[in-house]
């Protein structure tokens, strides 16, 4: 009898892990400080035209045996703030169909204000595809 336990596979989750409940505490209008104490201490932030931005990133990733981990799925909830700093509107970023896709639009954001800064959160997520429309 050969035992393979060894071989599954090991799945990790790294960064900021939220449920849906967690997304639906952030409402326009909120301050800064209350999308703090709501989710915690952003990864990053940007200063954005018209307003600043948090960036909340989480990843999965997956390891067989001793083979290399490979990371499987990355998400990025951004938090968009106006220039007063109140909460404008909030994203929730994934990949679907190898494109950055917006989970709470459901919808594939056809222009993003911060493009660039997105996509590079997504650079080696997935296939080798375009990951933003130009």
């Amino acid at each position: 009898m050969v035992v393979l336990a060894g071989c599954s596979a090991t799945t990790l989750k790294h960064g900021h892990q939220f449920q849906e409940t967690d997304l639906q505490q952030v409402q326009p209008g909120m301050t800064e400080d209350s999308v703090r104490m709501a989710l915690g201490t952003p990864a990053t932030t940007s200063a954005l035209p018209g307003g600043n931005a948090y960036y909340y990133i989480s990843s999965t990733t997956k390891q067989s045996a001793f083979f290399k981990e490979e990371e499987v799925d990355r998400k990025v909830v951004a938090v968009y703030f106006n220039p007063t700093g109140s909460v404008d509107k909030v994203a929730n970023y994934g990949m679907r169909d190898g494109r950055v896709f917006d989970f709470v639009k459901n919808e594939t954001p056809a222009h993003l204000r911060d493009k660039s800064f997105i996509s590079r959160f997504f650079r080696g997520v997935g296939p080798k595809q375009k990951i933003v429309d130009d």
